[in-house]
């Protein structure tokens, strides 16, 4: 059956990308380079001081997570759906990503940190030798107040831009979705965050925030469609993993391919990381993107060609799912023409494996992640039909779930 038809049946799928070309033939090509990514890794460190001060959970100012075997959950998901994964299985917890506990706390703060000092800058107000711990006073909040930033989102992404705009000293505006979780909307008002509420979905939100941001001269719109430099901040967390799986002893090559699952909204975060990833590793990593059957917005984009110019509704999808952070019914075109020659495929989950993957994480490692952190979990089972070799290894990306109050992990555990 034709893999639209099966989409329309809100059924899970996985889809090969017939598109695919070797990373080296065209990697000029695309519209971020090498040198954009250690850019953006250099700006980072020099802003580390800056956030271990403002923020002293962030031990050497680097926000980075760890990653971690989980051979318990790989037998549990073997005897479950009676398959063999090939190879063995770790998990990239980006849920435990400081100041923001998700995946989002890489682009979002980066460019938060790049708006902050390129305004500083201009101003005459600070030079890239300085010590950036000189931003946390009065005299720089009191600049930064003068200025706003605004952003659309389904919860994560304003988290992290919400979060880190108040830490600086902007005024700042989430323009939040009607699939937004209500606990991720109060931690917002309680760092101090203005939150607009829709009763429509993301798309509305991200259009609204933009016309009022482009209103006010003084307004800085994050935007997380088309926005350059949410993926450089994404892409430098995909570069470092070399060094983490180095440290781990963990050898990818040719013989030994790397297998990364990340779940995916409209495709910024997942996109920056398999870009990062494919400037190191080449095709020797191979990136899936994982997406409910209701909200298949960048499966959609790439299969037709269309990216931007489709709609999950379109398809007679309602893009209705507890992953809120997935629910996107139109993605990125910016990220859709990026992957279209450099993602290897892309998958659908059903919401209710989403639960039954929480509580097997949990009861194997105990790992608790947010529902859409376990999109990518599918991953290994469905690849591992046409892929074979204990030499593999997968990665799921764990894309948040640390901030998720008490009351709430309880009652999804139950």
């Amino acid at each position: 059956m034709d893999i639209i038809e099966r989409l329309k049946k809100a059924e899970e799928v996985i889809w090969y990308n017939p598109n695919y070309i070797e990373f080296n033939r065209i990697n000029d090509e695309l519209p971020i380079s090498l040198d954009e990514v250690k850019e953006a890794e250099d700006r980072l460190k020099r802003f580390a001081p800056y956030i271990k001060k403002v923020f002293p959970e962030v031990v050497d100012g680097i926000i980075e997570s760890p990653i971690n075997s989980i051979d318990k959950m790989k037998d549990r998901m073997e005897k479950d759906f009676n398959k063999e994964i090939s190879g063995r299985l770790l998990v990239k917890r980006d849920d435990l990503l400081p100041i923001a506990g998700s995946i989002k706390a890489r682009g979002g703060i980066y460019e938060v940190l790049k708006h902050a000092e390129t305004l500083a800058i201009e101003n005459g107000l600070l030079r890239p030798d300085d010590d950036y711990r000189i931003l946390d006073n009065d005299d720089f909040r009191n600049f930064f107040s003068n200025y706003t930033v605004q952003v659309g989102s389904t919860g994560n992404l304003g988290l992290s831009i919400g979060i880190m705009s108040a830490k600086v000293g902007f005024k700042v505006i989430v323009h939040m979705s009607q699939d937004a979780k209500e606990w991720k909307k109060n931690l917002l008002r309680s760092k101090g965050v203005q939150v607009v509420e829709y009763t429509s979905d993301y798309s509305k939100a991200v259009e609204e925030g933009r016309r009022l941001s482009n209103e006010d001269p003084k307004s800085y719109f994050i935007d997380d469609e088309n926005s350059k430099d949410l993926f450089l901040g994404y892409a430098v967390g995909g570069m470092r993993i070399k060094g983490q799986l180095d440290k781990m002893g963990i050898k990818v090559d040719q013989d030994h391919p790397l297998f990364v699952y990340l779940p995916c909204g409209v495709g910024g975060g997942p996109g920056g990381v398999a870009y990062g990833l494919k400037l190191v590793y080449g095709d020797n990593v191979k990136c899936f993107f994982a997406e409910p059957t209701r909200s298949p917005a960048m499966l959609l984009g790439l299969v037709t060609g269309l990216h931007d110019k489709i709609s999950v509704g379109d398809i007679g999808l309602d893009n209705k799912t507890d992953a809120d952070g997935l629910a996107v019914a139109r993605p990125s075109s910016f990220v859709g023409k990026i992957m279209d020659k450099i993602l290897t495929g892309a998958f659908t989950i059903e919401d209710y494996r989403l639960y039954e993957f929480l509580k097997g994480l949990y009861q194997e490692e105990k790992i608790f992640l947010e529902p859409s952190a376990l999109a990518g979990f599918l991953g290994p089972i469905l690849t591992s039909e046409q892929y074979k070799g204990k030499n593999i290894t997968h990665m799921c990306w764990a894309t948040g779930g640390s901030l998720v109050p008490e009351e709430i992990v309880n009652s999804l555990l139950k």
